[in-house]
């Protein structure tokens, strides 16, 4: 492993020799891949302790994450707290707090699992990552950042360098729960986070996504459509559950089986809407 210090000299030693290098921060599941020869490039980088990728910055309406920033920086940070708590929240389940003092935000997503805890907060928020290398600075949504399992759009001589996202939902309800094995440090078996407004009795605007359903984390589309300017009754439950039911594509492995996880994601969005219908009828 190298350590050159700088965002710079990174940089520079990725487009040198593009693909050679993988870059590391915390290490907390990069030492895993690393000591079982899993790493298409096993030569190291450090990013950690670099200033440039390590940082928050809020405004009135949108936040910036630095790549390196750790979960106990968001979990930490009283303004994430307030305008993003379902990702501050999704923070704490991040292993133990000496690994949450390590794993960083940005390995969380370029490690690309489906079961991230992360990632189905940032999709439902329309988080954006902002991709760095010597050529320049690029933006695209979050949502398009997994192209595969454990594959993402970044070129071999870039780094994830941040992550925005807009504080606009602070007037949704919102909702997340992980299941897993144990209430702490386990690997989800299933997960949904949910932003919607209820107007009048009607869904004006929903956002879902789920962990562990997919080859990737997994925005809800068919689901979000079969409740969107709808009320939400017995009929219109079903519905959404039904839309779920036929978008994800869970697998059976050691944690748990698809069945279950796909019932589980099921219950977990008929949960949200049975407590988005009672908030919603409250004066």
């Amino acid at each position: 492993m190298i350590a050159p210090g700088g965002l710079d000299a990174v940089l520079e030693l990725l487009a040198r020799e593009p693909g050679a290098w993988t870059p590391i921060a915390g290490g907390t599941e990069l030492m895993v891949a690393f000591a079982a020869g899993r790493l298409a490039a096993p030569k190291l980088v450090s990013l950690w302790n670099i200033p440039a990728l390590r940082f928050i910055e809020t405004g009135a309406g949108s936040a910036a994450i630095g790549a390196a920033s750790t979960f106990l920086d968001l979990r930490a940070h009283a303004v994430l707290a307030a305008k993003l708590p379902l990702l501050v929240k999704a923070a704490s389940w991040i292993g133990s707090i000496a690994n949450q003092s390590r794993a960083t935000l940005g390995g969380n997503l370029v490690n690309g699992s489906p079961a991230a805890d992360s990632s189905p907060a940032l999709l439902v928020y329309d988080a954006e990552v902002e991709l760095i290398s010597v050529r320049g600075r690029r933006r695209i949504p979050y949502a398009e950042f997994h192209t595969g399992y454990k594959r993402n759009a970044l070129a071999t001589d870039e780094l994830l360098y941040a992550v925005h996202l807009p504080c606009r939902f602070t007037r949704h309800k919102q909702y997340i729960r992980k299941v897993g094995a144990r209430r702490a440090m386990a690997v989800a078996k299933a997960a949904l986070a949910a932003t919607a407004l209820l107007r009048d009795g009607v869904v004006g605007e929903i956002r879902l996504a789920a962990a562990s359903v997919a080859p990737v984390p997994t925005r809800l589309y068919q689901a979000e459509a079969a409740l969107a300017g709808r009320p939400i009754t017995r009929q219109t439950v079903q519905a959404a559950r039904e839309a779920l039911l036929a978008e994800v594509r869970p697998i059976d492995d050691i944690r748990s089986t698809a069945e279950y996880r796909r019932r589980v994601t099921a219950n977990l969005l008929e949960e949200f809407l049975l407590e988005l219908r009672r908030e919603g009828s409250r004066p």
